[in-house]
């Protein structure tokens, strides 16, 4: 009896083993083994390390792969885009800085912290600027509006290449926002962007400055009661599983801003430059239709999860306009008024 004892003890510390290793295999998965390259990159003459912080199953961090695959094919493999999403590279803050060095040679950021790039990138976070899809391709597609900013950032060496986006912005909430007394309640995640900062001052609203990968806990905790983001993040990454409500504010474009260092791209062959500017071009701008339907799917399935969505009254959207007016005259001088006023009066604000 001891030794069919000792078997069967034999045995189930055996199964517990396998099990814990097939546990540990599967925790271990590549979360981005779908976008693997069907191609050896090894043979590259040259290499554009491309940074980005989200998801590539959100359309407009998923564009890298697309840029990636179509330079690889129309360069015969002479250039190679290493996209290095979910941050693999590091935070923003700390790629940007390796962005101007040189360590990295380009990078889709969030618009939020474009902005601590340089001032005029913060124009597309001011509320009820650039706030509509259409909006937002009037901008890009109007040489007037767009090249003043494309060239912003130039004196710290760094190109502004093209944009894609993430949807419109929000609050997901852990109770029903639906007015701006219920907002009161509320203690807003808000990223580490300067504008943003400014105008939820001005807003009056209670708000905490935290970086994205603190949320998750931070909302199962209760630290913060809502999140100052889009309906595409916040589906795609889970938050409506505690933040059930969104209020559909839409007061700007969740944005990455394709970002280059200048002194890297001057040292490829013009042909290469050519096509790497093509290739990032077209991709982006079938991205930014890609994104639109993307919104209105993760949209419906969140309905269909459970999840509210809510409206401010007018009166009370243009009280927001009213209140951000202070923050318009403070970052119109930062961005240029008189190209300011352009925009606004453009897209008809």
């Amino acid at each position: 009896m001891r030794k069919i004892s000792m078997y069967v003890l034999v045995v189930l510390v055996g199964l517990a083993t396998v099990c814990g290793s097939a546990l540990a295999a599967e925790k271990k998965k590549d979360p981005l083994a779908s976008w693997k390259a069907d191609f050896d990159p090894s043979g590259a003459q040259y290499t554009y390390i491309l940074s980005n912080i989200s998801h590539p199953v959100i359309d407009g961090v998923g564009v890298g792969y697309r840029i990636r695959d179509r330079v690889w094919k129309e360069s015969n493999g002479r250039l190679y885009v290493d996209f290095r999403p979910l941050a693999q590279l590091g935070g923003e803050k700390d790629v940007i800085n390796k962005l101007k060095l040189g360590a990295i040679h380009g990078m889709l950021s969030s618009s939020v912290a474009a902005a601590n790039v340089a001032d005029r990138l913060g124009i597309v976070n001011l509320p009820y600027v650039i706030d509509t899809f259409d909006k937002l391709d009037k901008f890009r597609n109007t040489p007037e509006l767009w090249q003043p900013f494309a060239n912003s950032a130039l004196s710290a060496g760094i190109m502004t290449v093209d944009v894609t986006g993430y949807g419109p912005y929000g609050w997901a909430t852990t109770a029903p926002v639906k007015t701006l007394a219920d907002a009161r309640s509320i203690n807003f995640r808000i990223a580490q962007a300067p504008v943003n900062i400014d105008f939820y001052k001005a807003w009056g609203l209670k708000f905490t400055v935290m970086p994205w990968p603190d949320v998750p806990q931070a909302l199962q905790t209760g630290v913060i009661t809502g999140l100052d983001h889009t309906a595409i993040v916040c589906n795609i990454t889970k938050k409506f599983t505690i933040a059930k409500n969104f209020t559909e504010l839409n007061y700007a474009q969740g944005l990455f801003i394709h970002l280059m260092n200048k002194r890297w791209f001057d040292k490829l062959p013009q042909d290469l430059q050519e096509i790497l500017m093509t290739a990032i071009n077209v991709e982006s701008a079938d991205t930014r239709a890609r994104t639109r339907k993307q919104y209105e799917d993760q949209v419906a399935k969140a309905k269909q999860a459970g999840v509210e969505f809510f409206t401010l009254p007018a009166a009370e959207l243009q009280q927001l306009i009213e209140l951000t007016k202070p923050v318009y005259a403070t970052w119109g001088e930062k961005v240029g008024m008189d190209y300011f006023n352009q925009v606004r009066s453009a897209l008809k604000n």
